[in-house]
Formats: C-alpha cells, structure tokens, sequence
C-alpha cells in the first residue's frame, strides 16, 4: 500500500457538515472553545453571550450566521432569541451561568433562587423554547459540575444543583425524544471563570492538579469541546451525564 493510499484510507469527513449548531455563552471559555471545535467539523454557528465586546470579537474570528448579546437567565430575551431562530436548527450546547458558593443558611431566598435559575429554571427554559426548533435527532447539551458530589460546608446550593440535573437531563430526554438531551459533568476546567474565581489561588490549583489528576494535566475548555462535539454527533447519546475531570473525583483534595 502506498503513501498515498494510506493517507486517503485514514482522512474523514467533518462530523458536523451543514449542521448547525448554537451556543449560549459562546463568547469565552468552553463555549468558544466549543463553538470552534463545531466549526472545524463543518458546523455553521450562532453565538449568545453576556458581553458584547467579547462577543464581538468571537464573531470576528467564527463568522458566525448570528449573534445574540443577552443574559440567558433572563427568560424573556431568550425566548425571543429561540422565536427569532431559524425554523430547524441541529444542536444547542448551554455553557451559561457560574456556581454560587458559600454556607446555605447565609444566603437569603433571592440568592437561593438566582443560583438554581442559572442551571435548573435555565435549563427548563431552554428545552421549553428549543423544542420546536431542533430537529429530530439534534441534541441539547448542559454544563454540569462533578465537585458538588462530596457535600461540605461552603458548596451551598453547587450540591443541591449537581444532584438535580442528571435527574432533569433524563426526564427531558424522555419528554422532548426524539431530540436528544444530555449533560456535561466537569471538575476544574482552567477557563477564563476559573480563573476569576480563584483569583491568586488559581496557580496553586493548577500545581496540585498537576500532581495528584491521574491524567497529570489539568483539564481544558478544548477537552471539554471534544466530547461537547462527539455528543452532537453521536445520534445514539441521549439521557445521560457524561464526566469529564481527568479522575478529579477518583483522588482527594
């Protein structure tokens, strides 16, 4: 066999040609990282984010069909985003939203409420509006967290909201079938929001990441996008939380 025929036998097509896909907060960090990784496979974008700036400038390298500046936990312009949408779309990757920490009994009732908006009424809203627009077979995909399965003092409502949304994920995987509904589980994922959360702790994080993740390495926002892409195109997924912590959850600390 030749070079030549060798080279051929190995090159595939894009998983993700003539598709689209949109991402809510696709302006920085998985998102992005995500909406590049789609394209690369063929996919046309629409992107939303929070920022306008930084939206901008993800439009400036993607190229996107469209763009949406808004806050997704708002419910009214995230519906009129979904209306606005073209009549069939193929995949919605959610990436909004950020964990709220600190000791239950401190927060009072609206902080408790904004901290489960941004991931269990966001995640309704969304499969409520997208329901119409993605085609059969096309998925929803939402961002989950695996840190939240050991309770301690400090995780707050972050533990209430990892156990919820497996058990969401799969009753609206039933509910909205034949689109597919699936949930991301990440540990640490050195992103832009990590690094604002941590603020100077976040070199030490990655350190004692470093050392003690079987991987050796600390999950990225590319890794994350990956397996956000092999969801969309697997046509087989659906119902279920997929981890992705680099064995974060296998090691203490």
């Amino acid at each position: 066999m030749s070079a030549a025929t060798t080279a051929t036998s190995v090159r595939r097509e894009p998983e993700l040609t003539g598709q689209t896909v949109v991402v809510i907060g696709g302006s920085s960090g998985i998102g992005l990282e995500t909406a590049r990784r789609a394209r690369a496979e063929g996919a046309r974008l629409i992107l939303t984010g929070r920022d306008p700036e930084r939206l901008q400038l993800a439009a400036r390298e993607l190229e996107p069909l469209s763009i949406a500046a808004f806050d997704a936990n708002d419910p009214a312009p995230l519906e009129r985003f979904f209306a606005d949408l073209p009549a069939t779309i193929d995949h919605v990757m959610v990436t909004a939203g950020q964990p709220h920490y600190g000791r239950l009994l401190d927060m009072d009732i609206e902080q408790a409420r904004r901290a489960l908006d941004a991931y269990l009424l966001l995640m309704l809203q969304v499969a409520r509006n997208a329901a119409q627009k993605v085609r059969p077979g096309g998925t929803l995909i939402f961002m989950g967290g695996t840190g939240g399965r050991r309770t301690s003092i400090g995780l707050g409502i972050v533990s209430t909201v990892t156990a919820a949304l497996p058990a969401l994920t799969a009753s609206l995987a039933l509910e909205l079938a034949p689109v597919r509904v699936n949930l991301i589980a990440a540990g640490f994922v050195d992103t832009p929001l990590s690094a604002s959360l941590l603020g100077d702790e976040l070199d030490n994080r990655r350190n004692h990441l470093r050392a003690t993740l079987p991987i050796r390495r600390v999950v990225t926002a590319a890794d994350v996008a990956a397996l956000a892409v092999h969801v969309m195109s697997n046509t087989a997924l659906t119902g279920a939380t997929y981890d992705i912590d680099g064995g974060q959850q296998l090691v203490a600390g």
